[in-house]
């Protein structure tokens, strides 16, 4: 069911007109904390993409915001365009901007197919940025020198990253002589989170942000602290009580069996682990990725939380809890000769920086209460995980930055009073939808909602057997998108005929 949120004030805005893997800190889960990737795995860095796609790059500033002699660096930034559809500048044809999130975009240019969809009927020109830190957009010369110290990580931040968009599209359309073609900024997940941003900081850049699936709340105290894990067990008791029973209760039978003498070597022979568990935790930390990646991208035509609950209901008759678990493990991964109990905490480019984010400013503080959900009880500290920051960088994190800098708290009421045309999009089904705006704040700030939805689906390829609600969900956007496109054009013919009534 498609929705279209409003406030009991606010009229219905249809009325009117419509990175990838999973990272783990310690935080919750034994342990883990889910990434915020736009695409799952599906993607990466070799992503291919059509030879309509040209690379350039842009020599970017290093600090935006200081004007010491070290702030004047420069690095190379990588942009992707897409010139096939665009109508160009004499008739004012938009920009569809994609802001890169916490991973190479060319996985993006793969993946995110709302850009390419949707081009030909706007006659849009499509432009990838790749975020600083991620990719080939890297700051000294090399990742290894990039990554050496806090030093050089401090200048990878959000800030810097929407500082550096403004740049490049700002140079883009004064290369193009296309002063007066509407750009429309589009992201996903974190990549979301930075569209609406960057609407609300740059509006005289961007005419128009869509977030999709973007978790703007879950900072502080602002989402509910047991959101993404409530909604996480939520989908799995919809799909299978008994599914969701059997995994609420393997934890404790994992910590029973861990605890016996050779209870380790027992629970890695029964989860064909490629190497010798050296504790539970290991265990509990993959099973737990397992279920929230699941959740998160719980999408058709495959339904994966389906998948793996089919697999653990219809173990053999008088199978135990742990033979039922690994039942759901190999329907997920494939059945394998051996499953790597650190597949999820790897050590790729996305893995190492969204680290850092996560230790300097995006702190997401997601625990877990044990109470109504089918996870050990893990609440979020902030001592512990300001420790581990600590330890591995030697900073101490700023859990308030992100709603001092962007935004937050009273949402409803900030933004009532000053912006507009931004799409916040969320799937129900996806846990992250608990941080995210899920109400309409006014007639052009617009919360669309879909029930089935999960993370981020709706800005990817669409395809011949999507749903209907998703179809819907696609068309509402796009819809709303051409309203301000529309609105924009009569604006800018409205300012042009006075211009040229006053030059008489």
């Amino acid at each position: 069911m498609l929705r279209f949120i409003t406030t009991n004030t606010e009229r219905n805005p249809v009325l009117l007109c419509l990175s990838l893997w999973v990272l783990f800190l310690s935080i919750c889960i034994s342990g883990t904390t889910p990434r915020l990737g736009a695409i799952g795995r599906k993607y990466g860095r070799s992503a291919m993409y059509s030879d309509d796609y040209k690379t350039f790059f842009y020599t970017q500033t290093l600090d935006h915001f200081n004007y010491r002699p070290e702030s004047y660096e420069t690095f190379q930034q990588k942009y992707v365009i897409n010139f096939k559809y665009w109508g160009g500048a004499t008739v004012s044809a938009p920009i569809f901007v994609s802001l890169g999130a916490e991973a190479s975009i060319d996985g993006d240019v793969a993946g995110i197919g709302f850009l390419s969809d949707n081009a030909p009927q706007f006659k849009a020109l499509i432009v990838f940025i790749e975020h600083r830190y991620y990719g080939e957009s890297i700051p000294f010369g090399s990742r290894e020198e990039a990554f050496r110290n806090a030093s050089t990580l401090g200048y990878f931040s959000s800030s810097q990253a929407l500082a550096d968009y403004a740049e490049v599209i700002t140079s883009l359309k004064k290369n193009l002589s296309a002063d007066y073609s509407p750009v429309i900024v589009i992201g996903a997940s974190y990549g979301g989170m930075l569209a609406s941003w960057f609407r609300l900081k740059y509006p005289h850049i961007a005419h128009g942000a869509l977030a999709s699936s973007a978790p703007v709340l879950y900072f502080d105290d602002v989402a509910p602290e047991y959101g993404y894990l409530s909604i996480v067990s939520k989908d799995y008791r919809e799909t299978s009580k008994s599914c969701y029973d059997v995994i609420k209760q393997s934890w404790s039978v994992i910590d029973s069996v861990a605890s016996d003498e050779n209870g380790l070597a027992i629970l890695s022979e029964k989860f064909k682990t490629c190497s010798p568990l050296n504790e539970s935790s290991e265990l509990k930390d993959y099973l737990g990725s397992i279920y929230t990646e699941s959740a998160q991208y719980d999408a058709p035509p495959k339904y994966p939380v389906t998948l793996i609950c089919n697999a653990i209901d219809g173990a053999p008759r008088g199978s135990d809890i742990l033979s039922r678990v690994q039942s759901g493990v190999a329907a997920y991964k494939g059945k394998r000769n051996c499953y790597d109990m650190g597949e999820f905490t790897g050590t790729a480019e996305t893995d190492q920086g969204w680290r850092w984010q996560t230790c300097s400013e995006m702190v997401m503080p997601i625990g877990d209460d044990g109470k109504d959900t089918m996870f050990q009880a893990s609440p979020f500290d902030l001592k512990n995980f300001s420790r581990s920051c600590r330890s591995r960088y030697n900073v101490e994190p700023r859990p308030h930055w992100i709603l001092n800098e962007f935004g937050g708290k009273d949402i409803k009421l900030v933004l009532r009073q000053f912006a507009s045309n931004i799409i916040y999009s969320n799937g129900l089904r996806d846990p992250y939808s608990s941080g995210g705006v899920l109400e309409s704040i006014s007639d052009n700030v617009v919360a669309i909602t879909t029930d089935k939805g999960s993370h981020c689906l709706d800005v990817l390829h669409k395809s011949w057997d999507d749903p209907k609600w998703l179809v819907e969900q696609r068309e509402a956007e796009i819809q709303i998108i051409k309203t301000w496109i529309d609105e924009y054009n009569v604006l800018r013919m409205i300012q042009t005929s006075k211009a040229h009534r006053l030059a008489r």
